[in-house]
């Protein structure tokens, strides 16, 4: 009896500690064929986020429903925690965000950058703004 309760207290801090670990739910907007997309949704999920992925045709009026400046526009637009992620933003600056909590609408990587997340090898010069256009941080 004793040693199934260790067992089984065992097994709950066990599944406690990898709720701890997973990342909050990402919800991605994107269009059905976009294959970096599609990579970086695999990217996010290898680095621990829970990722929801749903395909739209068009993406504009999510992308204006959500604020994100046209200048900040990349190929997809997703939500986490009161945030909006706009492109392919690396793990890393989503982490900070969400653990800084910092006022803004969101983090975004403008365009489609060959050294991102989804794209390509970061060679530690992409470069991650705010919405409101101010450098965020440099992966």
């Amino acid at each position: 009896m004793r040693s199934s309760f260790k067992y089984i207290a065992a097994v709950i801090a066990l599944l406690v500690a990898q709720l701890a670990l997973a990342g909050p739910l990402i919800t991605v907007y994107k269009t059905p064929n976009c294959g970096c997309c599609v990579k970086w949704v695999e990217y996010l999920r290898k680095e621990g986020f829970e990722v929801k992925a749903i395909n739209r045709e068009d993406l504009t009026p999510i992308k204006q429903r959500a604020g994100v400046p046209q200048t900040m526009s990349a190929c997809h637009t997703a939500l986490v925690d009161g945030y909006v992620i706009e492109g392919h933003v690396p793990a890393q600056a989503i982490r900070r965000l969400l653990q800084e909590r910092p006022n803004t609408v969101g983090l975004a990587v403008p365009g489609m950058p060959a050294n991102s997340p989804g794209m390509g090898e970061m060679d530690g010069s992409l470069k991650t703004y705010t919405m409101e256009g101010k450098l965020y941080s440099t992966n």
